[in-house]
């Protein structure tokens, strides 16, 4: 379920948004500040954030240039009293995706909050998020944090496969036939030496995902 998360001091604000949401499906994450949201931001898996500017601790605009510093892939609409042109300017020099001036039409703001969501997914297809790690399979590049990681093509090939269905068994064959393809004729054990070569790679992002082996089965990717 696409979980949505709002920001805003203003409880009836919270309450308005969440309301309507809630309406149309998404599961709703609040938070009342920009401190404790970016808290949520780096242990949950947030698929949108709504957000208002002026709030206590971290204000939105901190909290966007936050969320971008960390190169999380998720749409940001600002929903804030401030409506002049400066103020959305700065916005998106910032990294919001969207604006909505308050008073606003909680209808207006669900279909927004679709079409932002519509957007990022034809994007995200080619990226998979892991926790803090982004995998960009445009440029095939393992992205963490401010690092950014260069692996070999079937590494990063394995990696993103397991990825994009975690959970998910995947045989040995399976892997082999996806990844070097049917007419390949090597050992089947090279996809082993491939998995104990990422988890050398990653074995430092425990608290983020996990490759683990399915006795007699094959491999699985877990979000931890």
């Amino acid at each position: 379920m696409t979980q949505i998360l709002v920001v805003d001091d203003d409880v009836h604000i919270r309450e308005l948004i969440t309301l309507f949401l809630r309406n149309e499906g998404f599961e709703i994450v609040v938070a009342k500040d920009g401190a404790e949201a970016l808290e949520i931001v780096e242990k949950s898996q947030i698929d949108l954030v709504i957000l208002d500017i002026m709030m206590p601790r971290l204000d939105g605009w901190e909290l966007c240039r936050e969320i971008r510093r960390m190169d999380l892939n998720m749409p940001l609409l600002m929903v804030t009293v401030k409506g002049e042109s400066a103020q959305k300017v700065k916005g998106f020099q910032l990294g919001t995706d969207d604006y909505l001036t308050k008073p606003f039409d909680p209808l207006e703001l669900v279909m927004r909050v679709k079409a932002l969501l519509k957007r990022y997914l034809i994007v995200s297809s080619q990226t998979i998020q892991l926790g803090g790690i982004v995998l960009n399979r445009r440029s095939f590049q393992v992205i963490r944090g401010e690092d950014t990681l260069n692996l070999p093509l079937k590494e990063f090939e394995l990696l993103f496969m397991l990825a994009n269905q975690p959970g998910q068994i995947f045989t040995r064959e399976q892997l082999i036939t996806k990844i070097w393809g049917s007419d390949y004729e090597g050992d089947d054990r090279t996809v082993d030496v491939h998995i104990k070569r990422l988890r050398e790679k990653f074995a430092g992002d425990a608290h983020h995902f996990q490759i683990e082996t399915a006795r007699s089965l094959g491999y699985r990717l877990v979000i931890t």
